[in-house]
């Protein structure tokens, strides 16, 4: 994909989950243009963690992800809505809701730092029916199917 605007834009689903509460846990990311065609499709094991963790290792995987993939330069030129079917770490995220469970607090700052990299980041809750290809590409990975870290 090539960048010529200043500011392209990039929709990311992440979706992040735990079966327990903490318990075996796993992440999906889908990125997607602005148009809403996919150009790549994550999902990882992340051990175990809470819901809430995972929610945020979602976050943070997928800033990571761009980085790697557009590079520094682009990326400071890209604005990026994040979308989520977590409404509390999407308004942890937005400054409405304060962190304070401390096992997330370091998470916060890790996106916190990463949002440094981008002209902008929108962190925007969705109803779990909007949330669909991440949520299952997690569920995937919890149950064992399809490739570990990359899809499509």
């Amino acid at each position: 994909m090539t960048f010529k605007a200043a500011s392209e834009k990039l929709i990311v689903y992440t979706d992040g989950g735990a079966r327990g509460n903490p318990g075996p846990a796993a992440l999906g990311v889908v990125i997607q243009d602005a148009k809403g065609r996919a150009i790549k499709k994550y999902g990882e094991r992340l051990g175990i963690k809470t819901n809430n963790e995972a929610e945020y290792e979602a976050v943070i995987f997928a800033l990571q992800k761009l980085k790697a993939l557009y590079g520094r330069e682009k990326t400071k030129k890209m604005q990026i809505d994040m979308r989520m079917d977590s409404e509390f770490v999407a308004k942890q995220l937005n400054g409405a809701y304060k962190v304070e469970e401390e096992r997330l607090f370091p998470l916060f700052i890790k996106v916190w730092n990463l949002k440094m990299d981008f002209r902008g980041i929108s962190f925007t809750h969705v109803p779990r029916t909007q949330n669909k290809e991440a949520d299952k590409i997690l569920n995937e990975v919890l149950d064992g199917k399809g490739a570990p870290t990359l899809f499509g």
